[in-house]
């Protein structure tokens, strides 16, 4: 495979670091959501919320794939051991984290780093083969193990985390964001990066295919749902959308919503350039690692400050989720102005390369 231009690649990037601030700004969302106790409601903002509800995180999951695969195009054996020296710096910063916020999803970044690097010189057949086991095998652990061992879903917490047995569970199965099979996200982000990105074709092809694809699955689950669910209810969760319990349709979705933010940004990006405010979103989306520990550590803490954790309304997590956003590119702005990586990016590269 020819590496692409200079040029090409410039305007990549740009597209990429585009698609990491609006999956950003949908993971803030939907962790304030959470939260701040929003459950519940209807109308525009709870069906945003929905929308992004796990596709958001899915779609920051492929976008590390897909730097990684393009990262080891251009650097070949070179990039895996950087990878898993990345791997092991983002394991410790999300076992730390994970002590402020049990959702996090550092932790599990770390192991979709670890099997991604074994992975990237593979195939893209095999590669594909991997994401469809990897959803076989999340329905086949279904029927083998308690999906519902160590949590606490009142109020969503897991209480043997922090020993082996749980450790590895939450980890590989029952967690937010398990193993199997999120790292299917990540895994075709390494297949996304072996096609030419910067083809006009191609954006459009990712865009109108992932819309499609929403479409059907979001059909699909609905029938199926309600066929399953006088047989059982569990086989009827499994069969939406919805990211717990990640079932198949929700990784398709997954997939296809990465698909169209990935394919729509890169259009933009091609069409617009990096100027004014498309500009900011972009320096913005080259702090994420960064910003994503400051919407816990900042802003969940402003929210607790200020009494707004529990028992609030789904307008008012969009509107604190949108105030740190618009923070945050302000902050990232004046940043790059001193620095041309975020302070946990710039630790990151120190550490590991």
């Amino acid at each position: 495979m020819q590496a692409p231009s200079v040029k090409g690649s410039a305007r990549r990037l740009e597209g990429l670091d585009l698609a990491r601030f609006f999956a950003f700004a949908g993971m803030v969302l939907v962790n304030f959501k959470i939260v701040m106790g929003a459950e519940g409601g209807d109308g525009l903002l709870h069906g945003l919320s929905v929308l992004v509800e796990g596709k958001a995180a899915a779609s920051f999951v492929v976008l590390a794939g897909l730097g990684a695969g393009l990262a080891y195009e251009r650097s070949g054996a070179n990039t895996i051991g950087t990878t898993l020296k990345r791997a092991a710096f983002l394991l410790v910063l999300g076992l730390v984290n994970m002590l402020i916020f049990p959702a996090d999803i550092l932790h599990y970044y770390a192991f979709y780093f670890l099997f991604g690097a074994v992975l990237l010189s593979q195939s893209t057949a095999l590669l594909v083969s991997a994401i469809v086991l990897l959803n076989i095998g999340f329905i086949a652990l279904l029927f083998v193990l308690n999906y519902d061992a160590g949590w606490n879903w009142f109020d969503y917490s897991y209480t043997d985390f922090w020993t082996p047995a749980g450790f590895v569970r939450n980890l590989m199965f029952n967690g937010w964001h398990p193993v199997v099979p999120w790292l299917g996200f990540f895994l075709f982000g390494i297949v996304l990066s072996r096609i030419d990105l910067n083809a006009r074709r191609v954006q459009l092809l990712l865009i109108g295919i992932g819309l499609a694809l929403i479409a059907a699955a979001t059909l699909l689950g609905g029938v199926l749902a309600d066929a399953l669910a006088g047989v059982d209810p569990e086989l009827a969760a499994l069969a939406t959308t919805l990211p717990v319990p990640p079932g198949p349709l929700f990784s398709l979705t997954g997939m296809a919503s990465a698909s169209v933010l990935i394919g729509l940004c890169l259009w933009v990006a091609d069409r617009m350039g990096n100027s004014g405010i498309l500009g900011i979103l972009m320096v913005t989306g080259r702090q994420t690692l960064t910003l994503y520990v400051a919407h816990i550590v900042v802003g969940m803490g402003l929210l607790e400050a200020f009494g707004l954790l529990g028992g609030q309304t789904p307008a008012r997590a969009a509107l604190a989720a949108f105030a740190f956003c618009i923070a945050a590119c302000i902050y990232a702005a004046a940043w790059a102005r001193i620095q041309p990586r975020g302070p946990l990016e710039a630790l990151m590269r120190r550490v590991a390369g």
